[in-house]
């Protein structure tokens, strides 16, 4: 049996259901799952002081392309629209492998937890030169963090009328196979899972409608859930009306891709009808808030989304389009976003905090994660408030997203340690950073 106490914080953010903020609590933690929540708790393990900090459930990131950590800052790709940011990286991308890949992923995960994330998907959907989903699977593996790897895909290349080129899509035969050999191999649906395999054609503009409907019929026979992008800005929108003759919410509600177990990227330019459907049918929304802005998509409807019940969670998109990848940043900037859009009293910080947390516990179907109550998985996150950047703050909770710190002091995943003292303790990250920019480099001559 092991044991970590996490003694005397300065407050505990449980986010169970009353919502409960504990001033002085300790939490224990108990063969990676919380035992105890309260004052004076003991243990014979290892015990961890937290004066100063502000312990919160550890942050989960529910839409990620980790492979673009590699390509951050391109230029050609620094002040263009969606569509013509694809464009540009796509030639990139296709020159990557099976190295690439994994070492972008590691560096990806790395800046998430630095950052506070204990839960993270990814949407991994092209596939060069040997490239495999488990090259993210062994990266997460490494890192230690929770992870939901999505096999994702394209197979409407650019002769038939698409937009990535011919030589980034996949015959969907094989898609599909691959799907059921990556579930078969690695999705694990057990509680405290650490690896949980989804399914997700790229986008609505990448695939056919055939494949996205075939998706959906596997995935469920499978029991795994189901993520795509949708109604991203306005070129989604006028494409979807351009080759579906409807609205994306309509063409993923026809083709089975709504529901408790989908959820989809961005949702930018839903409209009323579309937030009522995915009300009513429990579908789940990443909203990337940081890369909307730098892509210059627009303010996504969260607030209307909340208040008519529909299931919205962070993501942090690709480090190509955001170009950095923190989940505190998200939180604060989701929240920033919903005010400037519908006042100063739209979105409190605590609410961009459960959303960060439960929300994305709740979107991505872990019951067992997202809050700090017994019972619920070990992931925890441990922030320092009594330093710069929170000196002088009258709410320790409000300075995390209102003043910082940016970075977590101590981060468990299960129970286990990957950030200690502010460092990542379970790979050697210099080497990675020395290798990564080495791969950036030859990607860039």
């Amino acid at each position: 049996m092991r044991e970590v106490l996490i003694r005397g914080a300065e407050v505990v953010v449980t986010m169970d259901g009353a919502r409960r903020e504990l001033a002085g609590a300790d939490v224990l933690i108990r063969d990676g799952v919380i035992a105890a929540v309260g004052m004076g708790l003991a243990s014979s393990g290892e015990v961890l002081l937290a004066r100063g900090c502000v312990v919160t459930p550890g942050l989960v990131n529910t839409h990620h392309h980790l492979y673009q950590t590699l390509t951050r800052a391109v230029p050609g790709g620094q002040d263009a629209l969606l569509f013509g940011w694809l464009k540009t990286l796509y030639p990139i991308w296709a020159k990557m492998g099976p190295e690439e890949i994994r070492v972008s992923a590691l560096i990806g995960l790395a800046e998430l937890a630095l950052t506070g994330c204990t839960l993270s998907s990814d949407h991994l959907y092209l596939y060069p030169n040997g490239a495999r989903l488990e090259d993210t699977i062994h990266a997460a593996g490494e890192i230690g963090l929770r992870f939901h790897p999505t096999r994702g895909a394209m197979s409407i290349g650019e002769s038939a009328g698409g937009l990535p080129p011919d030589s980034l899509v996949e015959r969907e035969a094989n898609i599909l196979n691959d799907c059921i050999r990556v579930i078969d191999g690695f999705h694990d649906a057990s509680e405290g899972s650490m690896c949980r395999v989804g399914v997700a054609p790229c986008s609505p503009f990448s695939v056919s409608r055939g494949l996205m409907k075939d998706a959906a019929d596997l995935a469920r026979d499978k029991g795994v859930m189901l993520h795509t992008h949708l109604a991203e800005n306005d070129e989604d929108i006028a494409y979807s009306l351009a080759q579906f003759g409807c609205r994306p919410g309509q063409y993923a509600e026809d083709l089975g891709w709504t529901g408790a177990d989908v959820w989809h990227a961005h949702c930018v330019k839903l409209d009323g009808a579309e937030i009522d459907l995915f009300a009513r049918s429990r579908t789940g929304v990443a909203h990337c808030p940081c890369s909307n802005c730098r892509l210059g998509s627009g303010i996504a409807p969260v607030r209307a989304m909340r208040d008519a019940g529909v299931k919205v969670a962070l993501g942090v998109d690709g480090s190509a389009s955001n170009d950095a990848g923190s989940l505190i940043a998200e939180a604060r900037q989701a929240m920033l976003l919903q005010r400037v859009q519908n006042g100063a009293d739209a979105m409190s910080v605590r609410e961009a905090l459960e959303i960060a947390t439960l929300g994305g516990a709740q979107v991505l179907g872990r019951s067992d994660c997202g809050s700090l109550e017994v019972g619920k998985r070990a992931d925890v996150a441990i922030w320092d408030v009594s330093g710069l950047e929170s000196a002088g703050a009258w709410d320790p909770v409000a300075a995390l997203l209102l003043a910082g710190p940016p970075r977590v002091r101590h981060l468990f995943v299960e129970g286990r340690q990957v950030v200690r003292d502010g460092q990542i303790i379970t790979i050697d990250l210099p080497r990675v950073i020395e290798t990564q920019n080495r791969l950036a480099r030859q990607l860039a001559g």
